[in-house]
């Protein structure tokens, strides 16, 4: 997630100190993305470095106030109009822990996976009853079609996860050892035969 453009686009509609960023990048994102106020302070001053923003006076509580500048503008239209590269996709803990699980022995990696498909409709339930307060309030404002298309990207991105999840279960029974044959079991034993008792050995001689 890009904060430093995150927060250039806030500046670029008027200049804004530290918490006021911090609150309006929350409720554009339903804190999705919580930040903290130290960290919106360092990745301003990382932009003034840079020349994208620049001190815009103070008000009478003290609070500095920042503002994007010309190249901050344009840096801003570059990163609008550049796609997002996905050459070099993001770290996925999931991802990586179902390929350790599957090569680490006595893992049972179809528990992992169920559990893992548990907490994802879990969650989906959640981002979709979200959805339907942000429709209710939709036409609030800008801010609410914010939230409702992060809201919506979450939707989306967990019924891919939880489809993946089923793909994956899938793929793991297709390598899941084929138990060998039991052997057929043994012919019984032919029974003995009947000993001969003098009485009927006595019967058969002449």
């Amino acid at each position: 997630m890009s904060i430093r453009h995150g927060l250039l686009a806030l500046l670029d509609q008027g200049p804004r100190y530290g918490y006021q960023l911090r609150t309006e990048f929350e409720a554009r994102t339903g804190a999705t993305w919580p930040l903290n106020v130290g960290q919106v302070y360092t990745t301003l001053g990382r932009l003034e470095r840079d020349g994208l923003v620049a001190p815009h006076g103070e008000d009478a509580e003290g609070h500095v106030y920042y503002a994007a500048t010309d190249q901050g503008r344009e840096e801003l239209r570059h990163w609008f109009d550049t796609p997002v590269p996905r050459t070099n996709p993001p770290r996925d803990e999931l991802a990586i822990k179902l390929a350790m699980a599957v090569t680490v022995p006595g893992v049972d990696v179809e528990a992992v996976v169920q559990g893992q498909r548990r907490h994802s409709m879990k969650a989906l339930q959640d981002y979709t009853r979200l959805k339907g307060q942000a429709l209710t309030a939709e036409g609030e404002g800008r801010s609410d079609l914010a939230w409702l298309l992060v809201l919506e990207q979450l939707i989306f991105q967990t019924e891919a996860e939880i489809r993946w999840l089923d793909h994956c279960e899938v793929r793991i029974a297709q390598y899941r050892p084929t138990p060998e044959p039991a052997p057929p079991p043994a012919p019984p034993a032919p029974a003995a035969p009947a000993a001969e008792t003098p009485r009927a050995r006595r019967r058969v001689r002449f």
